[in-house]
């Protein structure tokens, strides 16, 4: 399966940013990440949320 496939085929179920947001949770249970960069990338995530959300309200 190509980098398109697997792409387009997570864009229809789930969003990179949460994605990437799961992934972070993952790590911090099994200890890969610490605390502190947790809530780095979950503030990073609600940020990014955040602004997406305003911006989308924004254009209508």
């Amino acid at each position: 399966m190509g980098k398109e496939q697997i792409d387009l085929l997570l864009s229809k179920w789930i969003s990179r940013k949460l994605l990437v947001f799961l992934f972070a949770c993952g790590g911090l249970f099994t200890g890969m990440l610490t605390s502190s960069d947790w809530i780095i990338i979950a503030t990073v995530y609600i940020g990014i949320e955040g602004i997406t959300n305003i911006v989308e309200r924004l254009k209508k």
